[in-house]
């Protein structure tokens, strides 16, 4: 069930998260409009449309959206093709009204059928690009393209080769800085003197802790000194002339909407921009402590919208993002709030203190993308998947190193493909039999699940569960199956532990085999009774 946002019931928690997300998509809106080819202007009016337009209009708690790394190819391409920026936008206005429709024709449901593991090694293939991107900027060596989650660089070297050819041309000066950042961020919340201060971000302080070792070090003439091109570069129009020609906007002339490229663009954008977001909301909805499932329609039609009002006023395309919404899961966000509290942000940032901004070190950013990246990718979430099994394991590592190696989509793809494969020899049986009878006291709802329930079943389950009014009395019995897969003992695990008790739903969970590891209701005995059986024995009471 749909629960409505109060979005100043965590004002406290939501400003501080939006204020690090801030900070995070700053240099990244920046370093995508770069890479594509597209004026910088557009890639701040991206995040700003993205923050507070989608963020409000969309149901999801904590994704975050903007523009994004995985379109900067088709970006670039297209710009070229199309021989004007004010064309291409055209095509983003087409692709924000096809996202629209399909939001409304119902596709974002197509979502529910990615498997946990796969979401889980995209995230982790995700994390260590982030994290080997961002020792560069670290060390002081700042060729590497900022915002790019791609392995392939510029001019055809790699990930590595860059890494490598960073500790030719290290700045002391951006190592000091990081070190200090990074202690800042790992330390805030478990120095206990420190406690008294929590309601300040930590991400806060390292950036001005940044700031301010680089003031000293020009100030003193130290060699130390942090060079311009190590900096955040926000444009700083200096009169409302300079900044209204900042702004390009479309071309809506009949040339333009008659030519056939500017519609395979849109299309183009569309689609891809569309499958980056479903994934992404999955992947946030994992990362959400409190489990709350988003309405993916909803949100293909919010970014519908905002890609239409992106491309109206000069904007690169968007969609919702990996780095921005694990930035604002990790920094404790509760509700939408905290994504649109990072757009208003970057709107008054642009406006008042651009100057400031731009005393920014990408040491003291790339700090923070360091731990956002290896909390993506811990070696505990390996272990995870390794002692679950290889039909668990093998999807899992595949997409990872498919998603470092080549690219987001290509990697969700191989990962898919193996997944498919594991369960084609499996029966497709119904998932489960649901009955419900009525009580003065509320429903008691049973649900007897079959012999093999797969991924593919999950959608239907979650659509089950996340309906149970409250109040009610729920048996779901696994007595019958020889087989469940992960992503459905996690569903029913997440919603006996957290869902149910907020609802005070009363949970009674029969049969489940040991190695499930979910606990039956009854003592651990695993009660080997028919549907009916279960029906008639189990007392709630």
């Amino acid at each position: 069930m749909t629960k409505k946002i109060n979005l100043l019931a965590h004002l406290k928690s939501d400003f501080a998260s939006g204020l690090v997300v801030f900070l995070v998509a700053l240099p990244l809106c920046l370093g995508i409009a770069l890479a594509s080819g597209a004026p910088l202007f557009s890639g701040i009016i991206s995040g700003i449309i993205g923050g507070i337009v989608v963020g409000f209009l969309s149901k999801s708690h904590i994704s975050v959206t903007g523009p994004a790394a995985g379109l900067t190819a088709i970006v670039l391409t297209a710009i070229t093709d199309l021989g004007a920026y004010n064309i291409f936008l055209t095509a983003v206005i087409m692709a924000g009204l096809i996202q629209l429709i399909l939001g409304f024709l119902k596709a974002g449901s197509i979502s529910n059928y990615f498997p946990t593991n796969v979401i889980e090694g995209m995230l982790a293939g995700i994390g260590i690009i982030i994290f080997l991107k961002q020792i560069p900027h670290a060390v002081g060596y700042d060729k590497v393209t900022e915002g790019d989650t791609s392995f392939f660089e510029a001019g055809g070297s790699n990930v590595f080769q860059t890494l490598i050819d960073s500790f030719n041309y290290i700045n002391y000066g951006s190592i000091i800085i990081t070190a200090v950042a990074l202690a800042i961020l790992i330390g805030w919340d478990k120095v206990p003197a420190l406690k008294k201060l929590k309601l300040v971000p930590a991400a806060l302080i390292a950036v001005f802790s940044g700031i301010i070792l680089n003031e000293i070090f020009i100030r003193t003439g130290s060699s130390l000194q942090v060079s311009n091109d190590h900096l955040v570069a926000l444009p700083t129009p200096s009169n409302l002339l300079e900044f209204k020609e900042m702004f390009v906007f479309p071309d809506f002339s009949v040339a333009t909407l008659s030519n056939p490229k500017v519609w395979v663009v849109g299309v183009t954008i569309a689609i891809v921009a569309s499958i980056e977001t479903l994934l992404c909301i999955e992947a946030s909805d994992r990362m959400d402590p409190y489990k709350r499932y988003t309405n993916t329609n909803v949100e293909l039609k919010a970014q519908g919208i905002g890609n239409f009002l992106s491309g109206l006023i000069g904007g690169l395309p968007m969609t919702s993002v990996v780095v921005r919404s694990s930035a604002n899961a990790n920094a404790g966000a509760r509700t939408k709030a905290s994504a649109i509290i990072h757009g208003l942000l970057l709107m008054i940032s642009v406006l008042t203190i651009a100057a400031f901004l731009n005393k920014i070190p990408l040491a003291t950013l790339a700090a923070i993308l360091l731990l956002i990246g290896y909390k993506l990718a811990k070696p505990s979430m390996f272990m995870h998947f390794w002692e679950k099994g290889k039909y668990q394991f093998i999807p899992f590592i595949a997409t990872v190193l498919a998603v470092v190696l080549l690219d987001l989509l290509k990697g969700v793809a191989l990962g898919m493909l193996i997944s498919i494969f594991f369960v084609l020899r499996g029966n497709y049986k119904r998932a489960y039999l649901f009955r419900k009878e009525e009580y003065h006291d509320g429903d008691e709802i049973h649900i007897d699940l079959a012999q093999e329930v797969s991924f593919l079943n999950k959608a239907a389950i979650k659509n089950t569960l996340n309906n149970i009014p409250e109040n009610s009395k729920v048996i779901i019995n696994a007595s019958d199956t020889v087989y469940i897969a992960h992503d459905v003992l996690d569903l029913i695990q997440e919603f006996k532990t957290i869902r149910a008790k907020e609802d005070h739903i009363k949970v009674k969970l029969v049969g489940f085999k040991k190695a499930y590891n979910l606990d039956n209701t009854d003592d651990g005995q695993h009660v080997k009774m028919t549907a009916k059986k279960a029906k008639d024995e189990i007392n709630l009471n």
